[in-house]
């Protein structure tokens, strides 16, 4: 536990941690909440699992253009102005309509509107209202993402990334376990009003993250010191960056495919433990403990891979776990048992869990400061560009096979798939973190330098 003390030890360390904690943490338990209030937004109507399927649908849709869009700038907004100040401005946006999503909940208009589907599909208003609100949060967190992993390099030394990134994580995955079974424990006890008090949590994850940022060194607001040049130039030079980093643009193909997979299954959880595991509203518990479990797992993955020395062989242990995450959701739709869901889904959230702290590191040890957060952001978009659209094939799917555990099984077989296709890339079996200058200058308070020394990725 030493290398995790010695990381408390930096100076800001510790409220940065927490921010990210909160500030990761919160969209997690406002997506459960909304997503089961959603699923049982249709009780007694002719086709329950077809509107919910398309309401569901339209809830990923809801966000599509505004993350991405966002996604597209954050970078640069990123990379242009003080990183501390960026993230303090779209968390309040985050507060704002965490908090309108309680008052919805809690008054949830009884009023319906026809919507675009099948004979007597409608929305109901409360639900309508959720749509604009989910895309806020969505938005706020996308902005803020490339803005605190590019601001770790300036608090740690570059030795010490991949165990600050699992330590980051790990924190909010506990915190959003203990607050996700808090939302579901207040609906499953309260109903309707249980869901505006589960709401009520992620609003003061919100408001904690807000004031863990007031305690952040304002030290990594420090600007890198560049030619001046237009937010447009701003804007495509993380994409001309990444387009010359040919492992790089693989990995993020890759990622654009596997969250398309994903998307395309997990879109329908609710519906998949209401349905096919048979979770009634008054156990909603036990879908919390299903969500609870992926990121639990995914907390401890982000701690272990550090355990496994991977700098030198990052690309070819990003593809065994993509392959290791494709046959956990696959056997989520070929078993039909609540205690193997539970285990299978620890395994989902830690395989991700692994991959994704590698992947930080290694863009954090070798992109310079000064296009961290552009790179971040372009990862961003290359990653979440398709998950609208592998939401709505994910529905269709249900659909027209009345049957949702047939998603799971589409998913998981492709997602194994496109590890495979992955493997053949070469330059992608030998990436490998050997930072080039990432961090200019050391982190706040450091009294050596950075332990490496300018390298590259590795040999394409």
């Amino acid at each position: 536990m030493g290398q995790y003390s010695s990381l408390f030890a930096r100076p800001g360390f510790r409220p940065f941690a927490a921010a990210g904690a909160f500030a990761y943490s919160a969209p997690l338990v406002v997506n459960i909440v909304i997503a089961w209030a959603v699923a049982e937004a249709y009780p007694g109507s002719s086709q329950p699992v077809t509107f919910v399927a398309l309401a569901l649908v339209f809830l990923g849709l809801s966000a599509t253009l505004p993350t991405l869009a966002s996604a597209a700038f954050s970078g640069a907004l990123a990379d242009r102005w003080p990183r501390r100040r960026l993230m303090v401005a779209v968390n309040g946006v985050y507060i704002a309509a965490a908090a309108l999503l309680v008052l919805d909940l809690l008054v949830r208009p009884t009023a319906s509107v026809r919507a675009p589907g099948p004979a007597g599909f409608y929305l109901p208003l409360w639900v309508l209202f959720v749509y604009p609100l989910w895309a806020a949060i969505t938005t706020a967190s996308t902005i803020f993402r490339p803005a605190f992993n590019a601001s770790l390099p300036r608090l740690v030394d570059a030795k010490d990334l991949g165990r600050a990134n699992g330590l980051v994580y790990a924190i909010a995955i506990v915190l959003g376990v203990a607050a996700s079974i808090l939302a579901t424990d207040l609906i499953a006890l309260y109903g309707n009003l249980g869901v505006a008090f589960a709401m009520s949590v992620a609003l003061v994850l919100g408001v904690g993250g807000q004031f863990a940022l007031q305690a952040v060194p304002r030290d990594i607001d420090r600007r890198v010191e560049r030619p001046p040049t237009s937010f447009l130039q701003d804007v495509t030079a993380g994409y001309r960056f990444l387009w010359g980093r040919r492992a790089l643009l693989q990995l993020t193909l890759g990622a654009l495919a596997v969250n398309f997979l994903n998307a395309m299954a997990f879109v329908q959880l609710a519906l998949y433990a209401t349905t096919w595991l048979g979770i009634a509203n008054s156990q909603a518990y036990l879908y919390g403990v299903l969500l609870g479990g992926a990121t639990l797992g995914a907390g401890f993955g982000t701690l272990v891979v550090n355990q496994l020395n991977f700098e030198r062989r990052a690309g070819a242990m990003i593809i065994v776990l993509i392959v290791a995450q494709g046959l956990t959701v696959l056997g989520l739709g070929v078993f039909r048992s609540l205690p193997f869901a539970l285990i299978d889904m620890f395994l989902f959230g830690m395989f991700p869990g692994m991959s994704q702290t590698i992947f930080l590191a290694t863009v954090q040890g070798t992109v310079p400061d000064e296009l961290l957060g552009r790179v971040f952001a372009a990862d961003e978009v290359g990653s979440y560009a398709l998950v609208p659209v592998g939401q709505a094939v994910g529905g269709t799917v249900t659909l027209a096979t009345g049957a949702v555990q047939l998603t799971f099984v589409v998913s998981g077989a492709l997602t194994i798939a496109a590890g495979g296709i992955l493997a053949a890339f070469r330059s992608l079996r030998r990436l490998a973190v050997a930072p080039s200058g990432g961090m200019p200058e050391p982190p706040i308070g450091a009294v050596n330098p950075p332990a490496f020394e300018p390298g590259d990725v590795g040999p394409g």
